[in-house]
């Protein structure tokens, strides 16, 4: 998978739990028995923006965003559907590649982070669990904490 397939294929499932959300949160106004709908639409949503980051920060390494463009990619999944028009907009300027350029027969790496990637695109399955792991873990941390309107209260 490309970075441009997989941070197209990202930012669109973080505008589709977006719709789920928002449905969800509809349903719950009409008909608050409804409330397990903003639980399951919820979760989901959060796993799929806590995926959007991470693929939008590896996407940022490889493709020598600028710390602008990577923050804006980053903070567009917080505001519903954005995540759409800024991936249109990089698509349309050329920000996002279809090979790993660190991947085998690519550029040395440099840096850590450029490291990482490195050992990430040689050992892609491995990388694809562990990440899978960390994030649930964190979901899973954010589900211990309840919803977020609760944390300050």
């Amino acid at each position: 998978m490309s970075p441009r397939t997989l941070f197209r294929t990202v930012a669109l499932a973080e505008a589709v739990t977006w719709t789920l959300l928002l449905i969800a949160l509809l349903l719950r106004a009409l008909a608050p028995e409804a409330r397990v709908a903003v639980s399951i639409a919820g979760g989901l949503h959060g796993f799929v923006f806590l995926c959007y980051v991470v693929s939008t920060c590896f996407t940022w390494v490889n493709q020598k965003w600028t710390a602008g463009r990577g923050v804006l990619a980053v903070v567009s999944a917080a505001i519903p559907y954005a995540t759409i028009p800024v991936e249109k907009s990089m698509d349309r300027h050329g920000l996002l590649g279809n090979a790993w350029r660190l991947g085998a027969g690519g550029e040395q790496p440099r840096g850590f982070l450029e490291r990482i990637q490195a050992v990430v695109l040689a050992r892609p399955v491995a990388a694809i669990a562990v990440v899978l792991v960390a994030v649930a873990a964190v979901f899973s941390f954010l589900l211990y904490m309840g919803p977020p309107d609760t944390w300050f209260a």
